[in-house]
């Protein structure tokens, strides 16, 4: 019998959003899934690049967004810090909500858990993934079956829900 790591019992599954809208975005994004595993985390899946508007401004560059599967054995709040120092290295600038970004870091999902903390900055589920194209769709394309934390409601109905401007709107690429 293998005996495992302790840190592998505590292991948590966790979905990332990564994306990019400055810069070179594939590029930006190979280098924060790279980075991420300087960290105890380990990538166990990602999905294709999708291309999508800016939101809420159209009028921004477009950005490239993935879901990444991870397992971790490290906490919410130090993988929050962690997104937040990758993103600072890959140079992003924190000024106006929504602004262009050269690297965004999203916990989506972490280990199904509904977060009760009281920081703002750390919430997951993420409180908008129901109706981003550029959440479901990649997250769907890695886990078909997965459900929503909070709402228990599944990948398939929060895809159906989209408004059709929204799917038509999204392009793997």
């Amino acid at each position: 019998m293998i005996k495992q790591d302790i840190s592998e019992n505590l292991a948590k599954i966790v979905y990332l959003g990564i994306g990019s809208n400055l810069g070179n975005k594939k590029s930006n994004i190979e280098i924060a899934k790279f980075k991420l595993q300087n960290y105890k985390i380990k990538i166990l899946k990602v999905s294709s690049n999708y291309e999508s508007e800016s939101w809420p401004n159209p009028n921004n560059p477009k950005f490239i967004n993935i879901i990444v599967k991870i397992k971790t054995s490290l906490s919410p709040l130090e993988l929050l810090k962690i997104c937040n120092l990758i993103e600072t290295q890959l140079g992003r600038k924190r000024s106006k909500k929504n602004s262009p970004r050269t690297c965004d870091i999203d916990i989506i999902d972490y280990d199904q858990k509904v977060s009760n903390y009281k920081n703002k900055n750390l919430v997951f589920p993420h409180r908008a993934l129901s109706q981003r194209n550029f959440v479901l769709l990649p997250l769907f394309e890695i886990n078909q079956s997965w459900k929503h934390p909070k709402t228990k409601i599944n990948i398939v109905k929060l895809i159906s829900s989209l408004l059709i401007n929204d799917l038509r709107s999204i392009k793997q690429i």
